[in-house]
């Protein structure tokens, strides 16, 4: 096979792959859960708020697996995360 023909399929074919559109995964039906309060996991600015005394409220925590710091979680999670609490420490 020539060079020339050789070269300009695979720059032809280059350019063509991602023209093809890849087929769409289905789009997942939103959940909705109860959530609970799951103190100590959230990381350093990332809080939903806090115990009393700790920081004023969301975003502010200063510190990772703060243990008065909390997040939302579905209900049933924090005590399967390690370090998760239901109440603070």
């Amino acid at each position: 096979m020539n060079k020339r023909v050789l070269i300009a399929s695979a720059l032809a074919a280059a350019f063509a792959a991602p023209a093809i559109p890849a087929p769409q995964k289905p789009v997942p039906a939103p959940t909705s859960y109860t959530a609970e309060k799951c103190y100590g996991i959230a990381k350093a600015g990332k809080n939903d708020c806090a115990s009393t005394g700790n920081n004023s409220c969301g975003g502010t925590s200063k510190r990772n697996a703060d243990p008065k710091s909390w997040i939302y979680v579905p209900q049933g999670y924090c005590e399967r995360i390690v370090g998760g609490s239901l109440t603070p420490k």
